[in-house]
């Protein structure tokens, strides 16, 4: 079971720690697909932070050019094990020291991230009510946003894998109990399935979706016995939206 924290022995973001700042190629691969899937809360973060869509495009490219080749990792504090505080503080120490420059190619090599969509980004920012959220508030948030959606993502590709696409995303509704959700009675007529056969499969649609967003969380710690605090944290992020 994915539960279990001997799962969780070797993560992503402990491979990459571990490494330290070499370049080792499977540590600087982990460490680039945790950049690209958890981008936004960055960007969302300088945008509150004051800086225009194309200042913010520009610092964050900058950023993650910035941590992908430079020394940054073994300069990261071993007690402060999740991903997202490292990254926090390492993009405040950033913008804190980075100085305006006009030709951005020079700034990171040229190196870009490509999944960084800033069109859908901005969109995506736009949604964020006007409030006196902070930006440290706003980014757990998004964080906390973005790994639901990462995870909801990675159980929608397994149905689709075993063509069972059309199953999960009726029975999506019912993994956060949403009003708008189909009866389980009128699910199994659609299926042509009993109705204990629907709950059933919904049981097991909750139950992987809670593996799925567990082993997301623990890619993100060096310790797998802080996922549980970790959940709780981004649950009350999510609440407190």
């Amino acid at each position: 079971m994915l539960e279990k924290h001997s799962m969780f022995a070797t993560t992503r973001w402990s491979l990459v720690q571990a490494a330290g700042g070499s370049r080792e190629t499977p540590a600087r691969e982990a460490l680039g697909t945790l950049c690209e899937t958890y981008w936004f809360p960055l960007y969302a973060f300088a945008r509150r932070r004051g800086l225009s869509p194309m200042e913010a495009e520009d610092r964050t490219q900058s950023f993650f050019a910035f941590v992908l080749e430079g020394n940054v990792i073994a300069k990261a504090d071993p007690e402060r094990g999740r991903f997202r505080s490292f990254l926090l503080k390492s993009l405040q120490n950033f913008l804190a020291t980075e100085q305006r420059r006009d030709d951005a190619q020079k700034r990171g090599g040229g190196r870009v991230i490509q999944s960084l969509d800033v069109a859908q980004a901005e969109s995506r920012y736009g949604h964020e009510p006007v409030s006196h959220e902070t930006p440290e508030r706003l980014f757990e948030r998004q964080w906390a946003l973005t790994v639901l959606q990462t995870t909801l993502d990675k159980l929608r590709a397994e149905y689709r894998s075993e063509s069972r696409g059309e199953l999960c995303e009726l029975l999506e509704p019912h993994l956060h109990g949403d009003e708008n959700r189909l009866p389980y009675l009128d699910l199994a007529a659609r299926f042509g399935l009993s109705e204990e056969a629907i709950k059933s499969a919904a049981h097991r649609l909750r139950r992987r979706y809670r593996e799925l967003l567990r082993a997301e969380v623990a890619e993100t710690l060096t310790d797998p016995k802080e996922v549980d605090d970790e959940l709780r944290s981004l649950m009350e992020a999510v609440a407190g939206s």
